[in-house]
């Protein structure tokens, strides 16, 4: 632990008013999720029983030819998140954003736990697995879990199909999104944060590269190397759920005892 990189870095946290937190899995790692690359790391290099790769299972134009297959590997991975918590990284981060002007996060993970821990200023960039919309009509509802669904699930207005409101593979972000961030850019920030991604995506790499050219402080957290790790200002190589515990106490040091 780089006690002088530690102490920089809660300095520059605790001076900053307008903060965007970049997640990936890895900030959800200590919640007991694994750290897959999008939505299919679960499943590595194999095939799926049907001779698909994963990325192909799990990718829209498959939803639209055969329903079944995408959302039996889609319920395989809702099952992994089901009863994962909020670990110390994702209330911390909302504590913050009690305390500041105006603290973000956009997130490339579909588990939900940023919301679950009270962030409410959020970009979900891949979407959330907990909400389902109908691909037929605007019909839409969230779920706490895939529990007792029939698979794949009709709409109970129109009879469409139901689908998780997540980016599959071979589909487009979210416009709406999208917007967000940039509007967010537009307005300025003081800080940029990256924790727990490798930063492969452009539009996860861009804020952080936005922000090192034009000198606005970035720090990394992330016990491996990434694609951003070069740019950045501050590198702490460490688990998300171990570092913002040790700078929210450099940010908030206890009173001195009175007499």
């Amino acid at each position: 632990m780089d006690e002088f990189i530690l102490a920089e870095a809660a300095a520059e946290l605790a001076g900053a008013r307008r903060i965007l937190f970049i997640t990936g899995a890895g900030l959800s790692a200590d919640s007991g999720l694994p750290t897959y690359r999008g939505l299919g790391g679960l499943y590595h290099d194999r095939l799926t029983e049907e001779g698909l790769t994963i990325e192909q299972a799990l990718s829209g134009r498959t939803l639209s030819q055969r329903p079944d297959i995408t959302w039996k590997y889609l319920a395989e991975i809702e099952a992994n998140c089901r009863g994962a918590q909020p670990n110390a990284a994702h209330r911390l981060i909302a504590a913050l954003e009690q305390e500041k002007d105006s603290v973000w996060v956009l997130t490339q993970n579909i588990d939900g736990l940023h919301r679950a821990a009270g962030s409410q200023h959020l970009i979900e960039i891949h979407g959330t697995i907990h909400r389902l919309r109908c691909t037929e009509c605007d019909h839409g509802r969230e779920v706490p879990d895939f529990d007792g669904l029939e698979l794949p699930p009709a709409c109970p207005r129109c009879g469409g199909l139901l689908r998780p409101d997540v980016v599959l593979f071979g589909e487009h972000l979210s416009a709406r999104e999208i917007d967000r961030l940039e509007h967010l850019l537009e307005t300025g920030l003081d800080l940029v944060v990256s924790i727990g991604t490798t930063s492969v995506f452009p539009y996860i790499a861009g804020p952080v590269l936005w922000a090192a050219q034009l000198g606005i402080p970035t720090i990394e957290i992330n016990p491996g190397d990434t694609e951003v790790s070069r740019y950045v200002d501050l590198r702490l190589c460490m688990r998300a759920a171990e570092a913002l515990p040790e700078l929210w106490r450099r940010m908030h040091p206890p009173e001195p005892a009175e007499g």
